[in-house]
């Protein structure tokens, strides 16, 4: 999955923090358990010696395999000693033991090559993280999506407004059970508050639980900070090229609302085209119709949009204002 470098970087970090505060803990317990339990110490001794032995026995033993099965039974027995010991005095066996959040892999993220499930679990939960701190991620969810505020007279082509939206969320289900990186891409259509941001983020919280990396933001601040970027003014972004070219799923939220300039429109047109080549799902939404889509950017943009996207058009009353 296409994560950026900033969450790869944070989960390093989580992870190397974890490893150190289970050190530090284990540390903590072996002096705690080993002042109230002398006898441990001498036990802890004569395992690292036996540990010094073996190397010896390799280097300078005649009959390698007498005296390392000596050895053995040896470190066997004391290991047994110690476990009886911590027993008696009310620890678990295992209590001098460093204590892993995650006992697979120790807290390294990995197991040979391969990413540990609880790393895969932590890019996500930080994936989820960044998106909950600029959208309401938690509260759009398809559960959450009501039907009930559209209207239910019949529209056109014998459908009502409510049954309309009701495919498409059934739609939007299937997209992001269903998605991988070379997913169709949508464009949300209809008027204000007729629950274009709330669908594009519901299908956000399904695909980062999936494990796919996901990158959201309002037209303008994605082209605002692209701008910035590329001008040299990267202080306090929020949002890098490389991560909007890149990631699995990119949500373009509110086309249109942005400052229109020839900056704008030609970024505009790279990000579409750009993630069109490369096979990789963009979802956008927009108050516009078509026509003024055509009449607001050039026509290399709004070809590449009828021609390549599923088009979405919500058709209601703005449920914000009635809810």
């Amino acid at each position: 999955m296409a994560y950026s470098q900033q969450v790869y970087r944070k989960a390093t970090e989580i992870l190397e923090r974890r490893r150190e505060q289970a050190n530090l803990k284990a540390q903590d317990r072996l002096e705690e358990i080993s002042e109230k339990i002398p006898q441990l110490e001498e036990i802890q001794r004569g395992l690292s010696q036996i540990g010094l032995n073996i190397s010896k026995v390799f280097l300078y033993s005649d009959d390698k395999k007498a005296d390392m099965e000596k050895l053995q039974q040896e470190s066997l027995r004391l290991q047994q000693e110690k476990k009886d010991i911590l027993a008696k005095n009310g620890y678990e066996e295992n209590a001098l033991e460093v204590q892993y959040t995650c006992p697979v892999c120790k807290d390294t993220g990995f197991i040979g090559n391969r990413r540990c499930k609880c790393h895969k679990e932590l890019l996500k939960e930080i994936e989820r993280g960044n998106l909950a701190k600029i959208a309401p991620v938690e509260q759009c969810t398809f559960d959450s999506f009501d039907v009930n505020y559209y209207p239910d007279q019949m529209g056109e082509n014998a459908i009502s407004p409510r049954e309309k939206a009701e495919r498409i969320m059934n739609s939007c289900k299937k997209y992001a059970t269903s998605f991988t990186r070379g997913s169709k891409s949508i464009m949300f259509m209809g008027g204000t508050g007729l629950g274009k941001t709330h669908l594009s983020l519901a299908i956000a919280n399904v695909v980062i639980n999936r494990g796919f990396s996901v990158v959201y933001g309002t037209a303008q601040n994605i082209l605002s900070d692209l701008q910035n970027e590329n001008f040299g003014r990267g202080d306090d972004l929020r949002y890098y090229e490389r991560a909007v070219l890149n990631c699995d799923l990119l949500i373009i939220d509110d086309l249109g609302t942005e400052f229109k300039s020839a900056y704008t429109v030609a970024c505009l047109y790279n990000i579409i085209n750009s993630r069109l080549s490369a096979k990789l799902p963009t979802i956008i939404s927009t108050n516009y119709t078509l026509d003024e889509l055509e009449e607001k950017y050039d026509q290399r943009i709004t070809s590449r949009i009828t021609g390549e996207y599923s088009q979405l058009v919500l058709i209601g009353n703005d449920i914000r204002y009635m809810k």
